[in-house]
Order: C-alpha cells, then sequence, then structure tokens
C-alpha cells in the first residue's frame, strides 16, 4: 500500500515538474528565433498555451497511444464543440489523462491520511480513476449538446434573413456572408460558421464542398437538411428563396412541435416529485389530527 502511494506520488510529481520545465523553462530553439525575426506574432502562435500543453504531453501519448479511429472520432466531436484547432485533439486527451493520473493519486493520498483500510483506499481510488477518465467526455458531451442547440435557436433567424437578402437581389454567396454579418452579436456561433464558409469559398473552394463542411462541424440535422437543400436548388436551378422559404416554414412548424412534445413532457415528469415529495406531505397534514385524537383516545 505504502509502496503504491508512493509510485503515484512519485509520477505526478515527475509529471508536473516536466510540464512545468516544458512551459517556463526551455530556451527558445533556432525555429522559434527564426520565426521572432519574421514575424513576431507567429512566435506568440508558437508559444501558445494549448501549442504548449501539446509539447508536454508528446512523452504520455506515446506511452498511451490512440487508434486512428478513435482519434477521427475525438476530432469530429471536437468540431461539434467549437474546438477547431488541429492541437485540440491532443489537449484534450492531455487532460483526460493528467485527471485520470491527478484524481486517484490525490483520493489515495486523501485515504492514507485518514487511515482508511487497504480495500478501502483501493475501491475509492478506482473510483476516482473512473470519474477522471469520464468526467472530460461528460463534459465534452455537453457542450456539444449546448453549441447544436445553439446552432438549431439560430438556424430560424438565419432563415428568415436570407430569405430577405435572396429576394432583394443578393446572390447565395453575398446572402450568406451579409446573413452571418447580421447574426453576430445575437448568435456568434452560427455566424462564425457562417464566416468559416464565406473563407472557404473566397479560397477557392466549391459552395457544395463549404456547404459540407458546414455540416460536418454543426453535426445538427437540421442544417444538414438546408445544406442538401441549398445544393440541390444550386444544381437544379431552381429559385433559392421558395426553396428557403418553404424549408423555414417546415423547421417553424418543426420547432412547434419539438415545444409542444416538451410541454407534453414536462406534466409527465412533475408526476414524480409531486408523488414523491407534495403528496406525502399532503397525506400527512390531513390525517395527523385524526392520527393524533386516536392516539389520544386508546391511550386511555
Amino acid at each position: 500500500m505504502l509502496i503504491l502511494i508512493v509510485l503515484l506520488t512519485f509520477a505526478s510529481l515527475a509529471l508536473g515538474v516536466m510540464s512545468l520545465y516544458l512551459m517556463f523553462g526551455r530556451q527558445a530553439n533556432t525555429v522559434e528565433a527564426r520565426l521572432d525575426v519574421v514575424d513576431p506574432s507567429l512566435i506568440a502562435i508558437e508559444n501558445s498555451p494549448l501549442t504548449t500543453m501539446t509539447r508536454a504531453v508528446e512523452p504520455i501519448n506515446k506511452i498511451v497511444p490512440i487508434s486512428a479511429v478513435e482519434a477521427a472520432k475525438l476530432q469530429k466531436q471536437l468540431l461539434h464543440a467549437g474546438f477547431a484547432s488541429p492541437d485540440a485533439a491532443v489537449a484534450y486527451r492531455a487532460i483526460q489523462l493528467l485527471s485520470f493520473a491527478t484524481l486517484p493519486t490525490a483520493v489515495v493520498i486523501f485515504c492514507f491520511t485518514m487511515g482508511w483500510s487497504f480495500n478501502t483506499t483501493l475501491i475509492w481510488g478506482a473510483v476516482a480513476a473512473a470519474l477522471g477518465f469520464y468526467i472530460p467526455r461528460i463534459i465534452l458531451k455537453r457542450k456539444i449538446a449546448a453549441r447544436q442547440q445553439r446552432i438549431q435557436w439560430a438556424l430560424a433567424d438565419a432563415l428568415d434573413l436570407m430569405v430577405i437578402a435572396v429576394e432583394a437581389g443578393l446572390g447565395l454567396n453575398a446572402a450568406l456572408n451579409r446573413v452571418g454579418e447580421e447574426m453576430k452579436d445575437l448568435h456568434p456561433d452560427m455566424h462564425r460558421e457562417l464566416e468559416l464558409v464565406n473563407l472557404e469559398i473566397r479560397v477557392g473552394r466549391s459552395r457544395e464542398e463549404a456547404l459540407r463542411n458546414l455540416t460536418e462541424r454543426t453535426g445538427v440535422d437540421d442544417i444538414r437538411s438546408f445544406v442538401a437543400l441549398l445544393i440541390q436548388a444550386d444544381r437544379f436551378g431552381s429559385s433559392i428563396a421558395k426553396a428557403v422559404r418553404v424549408f423555414a416554414e417546415s423547421l417553424r412548424t418543426k420547432r412547434r412541435q419539438r415545444a409542444e412534445q416538451a410541454s407534453a413532457k414536462a406534466a409527465l415528469k412533475l408526476l414524480i416529485p409531486l408523488t414523491a415529495f407534495l403528496f406525502p406531505v399532503i397525506v400527512a397534514m390531513i390525517l395527523a389530527p385524526s392520527a393524533l385524537n386516536l392516539i389520544d383516545l386508546f391511550s386511555k
């Protein structure tokens, strides 16, 4: 037991010292010096916290590698959460491994200081290791769900603005650009996605490819349907304004149905707390006087 605590403590301290050295104590190499001469902003990117974290966990990722399928799946999930950096997967992996190592170490040290038995310490250490491994995943899933919900809410406003822009005489590219600018303050997530679409079109990608990349970055079903509608309307030469207007009406109908479904579920979900907490109190208040009278009657 003591050997396990010593090993875990040494591993945590060694990992912390190595991370601090890579963050602050490492001298600038020749590449960084040249980047600083060419453009000072590049050295800031090179020394950013995300890049520093990526360097710090490279040995850990080599010891505990991740498969190509899992890496692609993780990168897609991070895109859905809004992290588009190439180093985001490595940073997430680093956070997961660090939490997996530090949380059980802290729990084991706490159990040792409290004088608990070996079996109890082992159980709590295993629970802490599982929590340290799964907490980053839970947080990532929550961020994905929150971002997709914000984009889904912003889509209705974007469709209305796009109908107005297209009917005013703007082309599809100009309409996407205009809608993205108008949604900058109210819906920043949709603004960033439409801005990326416009940037991809400007650098030479086709409109169809840029729109398909939009679906890959968001993972929202309504965005996927909207992109398929735009691609078909553009390919067959039909009226984009009419197609977007019909899709906007169907989207409003779908949102109303979702709201009705949520309200119907809310009434059912309220039965559990009402049955568990409110009804027993009401029954106790009603029957308490009669129960006290009966107690007094039979006690005589």
